[in-house]
């Protein structure tokens, strides 16, 4: 009852969002323009390496700034995969989660004891229904966690057209004891400066999804829960496709506009064309050769993500999704 009655205030607040479907249909003469198809050069796949030294990594990516993934189950060790989350019994339709699933849960009990009052940003999406990923509306607030453990417990058996995603929420402004879960991994420590610049953690219930977008820092991205899928682009290429794509618009597309989750990139035409050439079966043409990678992260899996480089990035699969970044103060 807290939360309906906290959806209802949701949707009073929010603005209501006239929103135009984009299609190449429907504007064919942009298209055109937009996309090319005498070119195509897909994402590369990003293996992760079988073993990465402090030494390996500073001098092969860390300071030429490359993109790696780290060996599997590099952060097992992280207490919050254990402590946050458990084997999920039942999935989203009902039905019983078979072994070979893999499926996780968020272990609600275990955050509600200790930081349900927490005050926390939440993203509010409306959909269509609860298996279309149209989306009607978008909304960034801040929010008692209480209420998205509510929500997460929900969602584990019934599918809701109404979503929650905690998103970016700053380790900082959780308790001390949750943050104790999250301890800063060591290559973070030795391979910069030392000293960490921000750290967030996301979680929700895929589909989940991140815009294109860049970071001014090197980041470490550990998958915490359930699996991510991330696309990369080289600095110069990810900034052509994010300045076409706000030109295309009108908009401003030079680097200071290209806020992560602003809320013109979550919902409407923006979303939609930055979705299709990042996302798309179509690749633009102007992707540097062997610049563009993909890799699909599972729990304890690690993507160094260096300054620069632009990123999106999906939740996948079933079960809860979760991931921290870690970034680093150094700008190298």
């Amino acid at each position: 009852m807290l939360l309906q009655a906290w959806y209802s205030q949701s949707r009073a607040l929010s603005r209501p969002l006239q929103y135009k479907r984009w299609t190449k249909q429907s504007h064919a003469g942009h298209a055109q323009n937009f996309f090319s198809t005498s070119s195509i050069r897909p994402y590369r796949p990003l293996a992760a390496l079988p073993e990465l030294s402090l030494g390996t990594f500073q001098q092969d990516y860390f300071v030429p700034e490359k993109p790696v993934v780290f060996p599997p189950s590099q952060f097992h060790a992280i207490p919050a995969l254990t402590k946050w989350f458990q084997s999920a019994q039942i999935k989203a339709n009902g039905q019983p989660a078979n072994s070979s699933d893999h499926a996780t849960r968020l272990n609600t009990e275990y955050l509600q004891v200790h930081a349900a009052d927490a005050f926390v940003p939440l993203e509010l999406t409306e959909l269509v229904d609860a298996a279309a990923t149209e989306v009607l509306s978008f909304r960034q607030l801040h929010g008692p966690l209480n209420l998205f453990l509510e929500w997460m417990r929900i969602v584990q058996t019934t599918p809701q057209a109404t979503r929650l995603y905690l998103a970016q929420c700053q380790l900082i402004d959780l308790p001390q004891i949750l943050r104790d879960d999250l301890p800063t991994p060591e290559i973070v420590k030795r391979a910069g400066k030392g000293d960490v610049y921000d750290a967030n953690v996301w979680i929700g219930h895929p589909p989940t999804y991140t815009p294109l977008h860049r970071d001014p820092n090197p980041n470490l991205f550990v998958q915490l829960a359930g699996s991510k899928t991330v696309r990369l682009l080289a600095p110069a290429d990810g900034q052509a496709v994010f300045a076409r794509v706000r030109r295309q618009l009108g908009k401003n597309g030079d680097r200071g506009s290209a806020a992560i989750r602003g809320e013109e990139m979550m919902q409407g035409e923006e979303r939609t064309l930055l979705d299709e050439m990042v996302w798309g079966n179509q690749s633009p043409a102007s992707y540097s050769e062997g610049k563009a990678f993909t890799v699909t992260l599972g729990a304890g899996d690690g993507l160094f993500i260096p300054k620069g480089w632009w990123h999106s990035i999906k939740g996948v699969g079933e079960g809860v999704t979760a991931s921290v970044s870690t970034t680093d103060g150094c700008i190298c």
